[in-house]
């Protein structure tokens, strides 16, 4: 650990919890992975800034995690710093209807706080197993909604420790993409812009969606989400059900029987177990239908 006690120092100094061969699989929704040599848990933007300083001065690797719940990470684990952002999550009224929220923040945490201020706009996003930074990275949408439709602006640090601000058309969103999407650049905070509603109706609406999840979505099992990326002109888990994937098996990773678009973990299933089941939906698909699939899930290692 000689290569990380600058960052265990750091970390000493300024009261920033950290754990030594962190073991992944805790901290993602697939529950796979193996460990990391030093994880971080930076509270505040300023240790967030003095442990990416140590970092990039010394070129570590690192990886950000926040609910861990879009990555499939190797079975060798992460070799470098994982900053793990679940603590960095207040979220306050910026106004009657903004909302400031920081990037660790769980997405079903923001939808509760839009709903007790009867703020409405945010209801696609409750269940969605992630971050409010996971969320603007990606774009995070669904039955209808997307980060788009609220996203003002976000606060980010670069690599040079510099504070910045992307909003508007800058933010680049569009289909699973943001500016964030092609960079290193670490997102702080999300700007977001709601309307007032009623409670009663935001609440029923938010209900109603998370009703429709439990029932089509496989939530019992440990999974990244939407395996595939929606490819133009078709649904992923259709092509799927259609080449009789559904079901499928390898090691202790099956496409789910419930939704053909969700690869879930059945027990023990490893990093390897999961990408060799993606490349074979992959192949198939092309084989089959002509059309080639993209993972929506990103692989680590």
């Amino acid at each position: 650990m000689s290569l990380y006690n600058d960052i265990i120092t750091i970390c000493e100094n300024i009261g920033c919890e950290y754990l030594t061969d962190a073991v992944l699989k805790n901290y993602t929704s697939f529950k796979i992975g193996g460990k990391a040599d030093l994880m971080v848990f930076p509270d505040t933007e300023k240790k967030i800034i003095s442990i990416l300083n140590v970092i990039n001065k010394l070129s570590i690797p690192s990886l950000i995690i926040g609910k861990g719940s879009n990555m499939l990470i190797s079975d060798s684990g992460f070799r470098g710093v994982v900053i793990n952002t679940c603590r960095f999550d207040k979220i306050s009224l910026i106004d009657d209807e903004t909302i400031y929220c920081q990037s660790g923040a769980s997405l079903s945490r923001l939808c509760r706080f839009a709903l007790e201020n009867s703020l409405t706009g945010l209801e696609f996003a409750f269940g969605i197993p992630g971050t409010a930074g996971g969320a603007a990275y990606m774009n995070a949408g669904a039955y209808g909604g997307e980060m788009k439709d609220v996203l003002v602006s976000c606060e980010h640090l670069s690599s040079d420790g510099i504070i910045n601000r992307y909003s508007g058309d800058v933010l680049d969103l569009s289909y699973r993409h943001s500016v964030y999407s092609d960079s290193d650049l670490f997102i702080l905070s999300l700007t977001l812009k709601l309307q007032k509603g009623n409670f009663d109706e935001i609440k029923a609406r938010m209900d109603e969606l998370m009703s429709k999840r439990k029932d089509k979505q496989p939530l019992e099992y440990p999974s990244a989400g939407s395996t595939f990326k929606r490819p133009e002109g078709y649904f992923a888990a259709a092509l799927l059900d259609e080449c009789g994937l559904k079901g499928y098996t390898v090691g202790g990773a099956q496409v789910s029987e419930k939704h053909a678009g969700f690869v879930i973990n059945k027990g023990n299933a490893t990093a390897e177990d999961v990408k060799k089941l993606i490349n074979h939906c992959k192949q198939t698909v092309l084989n089959l239908k002509g059309v080639l699939l993209e993972p929506e899930v990103k692989i680590i290692g």
